[in-house]
């Protein structure tokens, strides 16, 4: 993974991970692009996330949990379970990840038996929307 940001006099710094990009490790590099000013700094949102619907509340957990990671419903339903206290079962879990991939806000890969998410990033959702 490569990451080039630029601050605010025009100085290119480029960050390189190579191997198993983690969650951790990618949390990390954000971080420091957020320091050298490259990414605004998240604004809270007014509303609380218990105030959310069922699938905003989906979003909101992938936002926060799967920013530039795969993942799998699983995954997803296990995070879920345990931020907001609610059992909700894979195939609601499952269904929401499929209407978002839908609407593409997440690309949704398939490899044998398996089924991964991923977070369609910022870029490609300008593009998407600018066809």
């Amino acid at each position: 993974m490569k990451v080039e940001v630029f601050d605010e006099i025009g100085n290119r710094y480029t960050v390189s991970v190579e191997g198993k990009v983690t969650r951790k490790s990618a949390l990390r590099i954000l971080d420091m692009v957020e320091l050298l000013g490259g990414m605004p700094a998240l604004e809270l949102s007014p509303q609380k996330p218990e105030d959310f619907s069922r699938i905003d509340k989906v979003k909101f957990i992938i936002n926060k949990h799967f920013p530039l990671i795969k993942f799998s419903a699983t995954e997803a339903q296990t995070v879920y379970n345990d931020e907001t206290g609610e059992q909700v079962n894979l195939s609601t879990i499952s269904t929401y990840l499929s209407r978002l991939s839908e609407k593409g806000l997440l690309i949704k890969e398939k490899s044998s038996h398996r089924v991964s998410y991923r977070l369609v990033s910022e870029g490609i959702k300008s593009i998407i929307e600018n066809r």
